[in-house]
């Protein structure tokens, strides 16, 4: 297997590929998601749903309460944050130009690129891989957030509650809605590792390398 780097002409877009707003609701997300995330490991712990539990040192909040005021307060920062994430995705074009198009062709293509170790990456765009990995995740947290009102207010939401099968049902929908949100930040963390220019564009909004695009053979 050889690596090499060929330069290929790269879209005026990728210029500046990481607008504003993108750059900002991206970071306040990620603080956001994490405390969720451990925080409600603690909560887990408290009543499990499976034989195991999180390491004390792997949770947020020190006991129940704690974890609780601390999941409710990242919430809202979440929806929040998520709101105005997902109104400029839509007003301002961003979300068709950046996840769309999507087809089973450009998918199975990019997918077997990627398990041969060819899959050409572009600054400023995404691959067919990237754009289901990214509309899965929006469709995990919208996921989250409803099972998670389901949990909180089983009363005031009881339609809700009951479109997701019951009250235990919701806690489970809820879990493996985190486990696969948890699940992409691994993924989306061991791509910044291979390809660190990505986390640049995301602080200054524009690629690393503007003029090169490396395809691995």
């Amino acid at each position: 297997m050889v690596s090499i780097n060929r330069v290929l002409p790269v879209p005026k877009r990728a210029a500046n590929t990481r607008p504003l707003v993108v750059r900002i609701t991206h970071w306040v997300n990620a603080f956001a998601m994490i405390c969720m995330i451990l925080s409600g490991w603690r909560i887990y712990n408290a009543s499990p749903l499976f034989p195991f539990i999180f390491p004390p040192w792997a949770t947020l909040g020190g006991w129940l309460a704690g974890a609780l005021a601390w999941h409710f307060a990242a919430m809202w920062l979440l929806v929040a944050n998520g709101l105005v994430y997902v109104a400029y995705g839509f007003l301002s074009g961003y979300f068709r130009r950046t996840l769309l198009p999507l087809t089973r062709v450009q998918l199975w293509q990019d997918f077997s690129a990627a398990l041969a170790l060819r899959l050409e990456h572009r600054a400023g765009a995404y691959n067919a891989v990237q754009r289901l990995l990214y509309i899965a995740v929006l469709l995990l947290g919208a996921t989250a957030v409803l099972s998670g009102l389901a949990i909180w207010k089983p009363v005031q939401f009881a339609p809700l509650t009951a479109l997701l099968g019951g009250y235990d049902t919701a806690r489970l929908v809820h879990f493996l809605a985190m486990a696969g949100i948890a699940g992409f930040i691994i993924i989306h963390l061991a791509l910044v590792v291979l390809v660190p220019r990505t986390l640049l564009s995301m602080i200054t909004g524009r690629p690393g390398h503007q003029h090169a695009t490396e395809v691995r053979l």
